[in-house]
């Protein structure tokens, strides 16, 4: 367990907190969380803001984990599953939630959901031929527009808000783009091994 391996496992538990933050019925159970009242027409769920803080701090364990992994060649098996386990359940997870409370469209957990499911079935795939399927660009670029997407929308788009651009959706829905036309690149880079008969 190295340094790289406990800050994923620190993203795995910040995900789970909050995940309870978002979920959790406070008002069922009397407990009355403060509101912000920003420019008298945005009402804001603290819950939120604190969400969005701790899913910053997750998000940059998962640049800052690859980077001293790379750094100091810590790059282990276990490390490549549970960090790509990890990103998915921070990401997929919170998608799900803002969906299901109306901050943004289900198509976007959905594709992105999805497109995980093709692409990392076609990693197994040219990993059982004995490739090792690198991060695209494209993927990579993907997933900073999808993590600050997700926490702008997080913090209500503010400061962009104001002028009623809905920077946090442009972002979500970039990253949506990005994501099916990511998974068509690594189609196409591994479409041999996907129909090749096995012997």
């Amino acid at each position: 367990m190295n340094l790289p391996n406990k800050l994923t496992m620190v993203r795995i538990i910040l995900t789970f907190i909050i995940i309870s933050i978002l979920m959790l019925p406070f008002e069922a159970a009397g407990i009355d969380l403060p509101k912000l009242f920003v420019n008298e027409a945005i009402v804001i769920d603290i819950k939120y803001i604190i969400a969005g803080v701790l899913f910053i701090v997750a998000s940059l364990t998962d640049f800052v984990d690859g980077y001293i992994a790379r750094k100091y060649n810590l790059v282990t098996d276990f490390g490549k599953m549970i960090d790509a386990i990890a990103d998915k359940i921070l990401v997929n997870s919170v998608l799900i939630i803002l969906s299901s409370t109306g901050f943004i469209n289900p198509i976007i957990p959905v594709t992105i959901i999805i497109r995980d499911i093709v692409v990392n079935s076609i990693k197994m795939i040219a990993g059982s031929h004995g490739s090792v399927v690198a991060a695209i660009w494209m993927g990579k670029i993907k997933t900073i527009c999808l993590m600050t997407g997700i926490s702008l929308t997080l913090f209500y788009n503010l400061p962009f808000e104001l002028w009623n651009l809905r920077i946090s959706d442009f972002l979500l829905i970039i990253a949506t783009v990005l994501s099916i036309i990511s998974a068509v690149q690594y189609y196409n880079m591994n479409k041999k091994y996907i129909f090749s008969e096995t012997i």
